[in-house]
């Protein structure tokens, strides 16, 4: 059951290349996500990575026809928001989107720390642990959120935002800042591909689940309800934990 599923998400992906997505009234669900390795990437004009593997295989199981693309992260949400495409992954849960988005079973367990040069011995346990620094962020994004909760408290504290995660490691690497604040697979992830060889991770702040999220408005419930069916159904066979065993990645339990 497993190999059949998983062999489904390639040949979904095969499918969701050759329709044209501009064509919405063709498909049932639309899903659009941002270049975010390890959890979604491009490989040529295929979006790969986990939680396109599990929409892939939902929907290969349940006749959804689907389409997956990526955009600049900003885009991609503002379809979502204009309901030119119905969901969008990976997400955190937060309050403003809670207000305008339906989010799924939590897909996977993941979590936000620091990073500082090898030079730097900080081992992080408490936001006062960084009174000081000068700490870099990809943002706006529900990171940059977290980060500036962590600034309420610590006042002597400044925040430095990057239109993507990758300047901020390539800043901190060149000694422009003390330490960047992100998702800790993210940033190893950023850390092998742009060869960065002197920066290491510091330890966790928060940990935190990712979603899909669909907009409420656009978005018709007994479609979303067969998708979490199905995701459930997969969980609890297995199917969903090896998808991300394949990424190395830790299931979330669903409440």
């Amino acid at each position: 059951m497993r190999k059949k599923v998983l062999l489904a998400t390639f040949l979904s992906g095969i499918f969701c290349l050759l329709v044209n997505i501009s064509s919405s009234s063709a498909y049932d669900l639309i899903f659009t996500t941002q270049d975010f390795p390890p959890f979604s990437y491009q490989m040529g004009s295929y979006v790969a990575g986990p939680a396109a593997d599990i929409i892939r295989a939902v929907c290969m199981d349940t006749d959804l026809k689907c389409a997956i693309y990526s955009k600049e992260w900003s885009n991609a949400q503002m379809d979502v928001k204009k309901g030119k495409a119905h969901g969008m992954f990976m997400i955190g849960w937060n309050k403003n989107r809670s207000s305008w988005l339906h989010f799924s079973h939590p897909i996977l367990k993941t979590e936000y720390g620091l990073f500082v040069r090898k030079s730097n011995l900080l081992n992080y346990n408490t936001s006062t642990d960084i009174k000081g620094y000068n700490v870099g962020v990809y943002g706006p994004s529900n990171t940059s959120q977290s980060l500036l909760k962590i600034k309420k408290v610590i006042k002597d504290l400044r925040v430095d935002f990057s239109p993507d995660s990758a300047t901020c490691f390539q800043k901190l690497s060149q000694g422009l800042l003390d330490a960047v604040y992100s998702n800790k697979a993210v940033g190893r992830s950023l850390i092998n591909r742009l060869g960065l060889k002197n920066i290491r991770y510091a330890g966790r702040d928060k940990s935190l689940e990712y979603y899909y999220g669909f907009n409420q408005k656009y978005s018709d419930k007994a479609t979303i309800d067969k998708f979490n069916k199905c995701f459930e159904k997969f969980h609890k066979n297995g199917v969903i934990h090896e998808v991300l065993s394949m990424y190395g990645m830790e299931l979330a339990e669903i409440k």
